[in-house]
């Protein structure tokens, strides 16, 4: 697949389980300790919020979350290596707010590494802002590194509406 910048042939849908290997194949090219078939299909069994970025009949990313309590989690998300920086990722966390929002979360949270500064940038762009740490939380090759706990009040849909409105 080559990268195009989001296109008319970009959009969004639900994961189905026929997506799965796709997803993780992304997954896998990703990162050094990807979910599994088996994580994935069980998200799609308990009902969370699983859809897909496809560009033209590839599946170019993905992103999962649940919502209980009015709040939202943001569970992963990821874009396949050669589509990232096209505004994909973008496109997706606003339609993942979006949901939350509509299934009445107040709140949206997600764990991100430290090391990956280009998502935090994403996140921070999206109005989320760092609330904790949590130690040890993701397997690293030298052992364990730590998660930044981030969140974005949803209480304002006008606000998600219009950051949406700027993708249209």
């Amino acid at each position: 697949m080559s990268a195009v910048l989001l296109t008319d042939e970009t959009k969004l849908r639900l994961m189905r389980e026929s997506d799965i290997a796709a997803v993780v194949g992304i997954e896998t090219r990703s990162y050094d300790f990807p979910w599994s078939d088996a994580i994935f299909s069980d998200c799609l069994r308990v009902g969370y919020c699983c859809w897909v970025v496809e560009q033209g009949a590839s599946v170019c990313g993905y992103g999962i979350m649940s919502v209980a309590a009015q709040e939202s989690h943001i569970l992963n998300i990821c874009i396949a290596p050669e589509a990232r920086r096209l505004g994909a990722a973008r496109m997706l966390m606003l339609n993942l707010l979006e949901l939350a929002a509509n299934h009445h979360a107040r709140i949206s949270f997600l764990e991100v590494r430290p090391s990956n500064s280009a998502a935090i940038r994403l996140y921070e762009s999206l109005g989320f802002r760092r609330v904790g740490t949590r130690k040890g939380y993701y397997p690293a090759k030298s052992g364990r590194e730590d998660a930044l706990v981030m969140s974005t009040p949803l209480d304002d849909v006008d606000r998600i509406s219009v950051r949406l409105n700027v993708l249209a």
